[in-house]
């Protein structure tokens, strides 16, 4: 089992950039596909960003794809978003996820565990 701590979200007007960071502790992290979603009120949880165990494998939504990058240092049991360019269609609760698995896909229910959120708010 991991448990998963979202930090780094804030206040940002459109343009500028934030780095989210997901913190993990419990069992080995590096034994876990990473994930990045969203979710703003009255909308589904929408997929983000991916990274497989060794980072070899990356997966982006096309809604953020140029824009966000996902980042892990498995040495600090860490997953990062960093998100430039931001939009004020980007607000949003954001979340990391844990897959014990090697999925790096879309399908929310294939990841086993969930932070709590951070909140993410883009001023026009």
């Amino acid at each position: 089992q991991v448990q998963l701590v979202e930090s780094g979200g804030g206040l940002v007007q459109a343009g500028g950039s934030l780095r989210l960071s997901c913190a993990a502790s419990g069992r080995t992290f590096s034994t876990y596909a990473m994930a990045w979603f969203r979710q703003a009120p009255g909308k589904k949880r929408e997929f983000l960003a991916a990274i497989s165990q060794t980072s070899i494998n990356l997966n982006y939504a096309d809604s953020v794809k140029g824009r966000f990058t996902i980042s892990r240092d498995n040495a600090k049991n860490t997953v990062y978003l960093q998100m430039n360019s931001l939009k004020p269609e980007d607000t949003a609760i954001y979340y990391c996820a844990a897959a014990d698995s090697y999925y790096t896909g879309s399908d929310p229910s294939r990841y086993d565990y969930w932070g709590q959120g951070t909140q993410v708010t883009v001023s026009s």
